[in-house]
């Protein structure tokens, strides 16, 4: 696409976490035992594949235009991280996030005060440390010529149906992703009286550091207080696709319908998604971990992305 000379500096924003430390399993037990094999709770969902020091030598190969990447961690640092590389900064989980909500092992929570960080620029990017950049993207990729951030979803037209006949009919209960994406389209219904059905594009995301601020202190601040003592996962939270609804309720944002040719969700226990990726060639692609991945499929995921990105960037020590 054609690049946006107008475009202000824009920062990416990941969450990392290391779960195969011993101090932070120790914290995380306190709250929620040991892991078991549920989509909330499986091992794939915290164990630290080194997927964040791929999605940033694909950050530097196709995005080198980022000002500034912010880490935000549980009192944690990788240990391959050059912390003295002036464009990086790890940020612990007590400069943004309220005594209340501490600890949290809830990702939902935590991005709601990702707006909060220091010195984050008004316009950024938020990914988690398993999203990769295919191809070389410019910041006209993220943001529209005025300013507001592209959102891309994947289309759902018939969504909410799909999962009242799931609920009430099949008697089949939704997984807690989908009941976190369903209060947050309730949510933006209440406040604007438009039900968004697209679902998110499991990839990097674009938003205003404003808008989040005004959502989270003002809009929604009633509900996200409800949400503050969520500690670890809850189907009473708020996905952070919420940014992206009101966003388009209120036209500070460009809806833009995206398929597997865009950006592609690799089920990294599926060996035939591998080819399917390299067929398709998105611009983004995601590395799923679940609760379905054995040690080896970690293992297969680790090797694709050396291969595909064997450079080591100027973020590593």
């Amino acid at each position: 696409m054609k690049n946006n000379q107008t475009t202000p500096e824009i920062d990416l924003v990941y969450l990392w976490v290391d779960g195969n430390d011993p101090a932070w399993q120790a914290k995380r037990g306190t709250f929620t035992g040991n892991f078991d094999n549920s989509p909330t709770n499986c091992k794939g969902r915290y164990t630290d594949n080194d997927e964040l020091k791929y999605s940033l030598r694909s950050v530097l190969m196709y995005a080198p235009w980022i000002r500034k990447v912010f880490i935000v961690t549980d009192n944690q640092t990788p240990k391959w991280i050059d912390t003295a590389n002036p464009k990086i900064r790890i940020v612990d989980h007590t400069e943004i996030i309220p005594p209340t909500s501490l600890p949290c092992f809830n990702s939902s929570l935590i991005e709601k005060f990702l707006y909060r960080i220091p010195d984050l620029s008004d316009h950024f990017l938020y990914a988690n440390d398993d999203m990769l950049i295919n191809r070389p993207v410019t910041k006209s990729d993220f943001f529209t010529a005025d300013g507001f951030p592209i959102i891309r979803l994947t289309k759902k037209p018939f969504r909410r149906l799909r999962w009242l006949w799931r609920e009430k009919i099949m008697r089949k209960p939704l997984k807690n992703y989908s009941i976190t994406l369903g209060v947050a389209s309730q949510t933006v219904c209440d406040k604007y009286g438009v039900y968004y059905t697209g679902m998110p594009h499991h990839n990097i995301d674009a938003y205003l550091k404003n808008d989040c601020r005004r959502m989270a202190e003002d809009v929604m601040k009633a509900e996200f207080i409800a949400n503050a003592g969520n500690h670890t996962r809850s189907d009473s939270d708020i996905q952070r696709i919420v940014f992206s609804y009101a966003a388009l309720a209120e036209k500070r944002g460009q809806l833009r319908y995206v398929d597997q040719h865009e950006s592609m969700l690799v089920q990294i226990h599926k060996s035939h998604h591998y080819e399917r990726l390299r067929k398709m060639n998105p611009i983004f692609f995601c590395m799923n971990d679940s609760e379905y991945c054995s040690d080896s499929d970690r293992v297969r995921m680790k090797e694709y992305l050396d291969e595909r990105f064997p450079e080591k960037s100027t973020f590593e020590k």
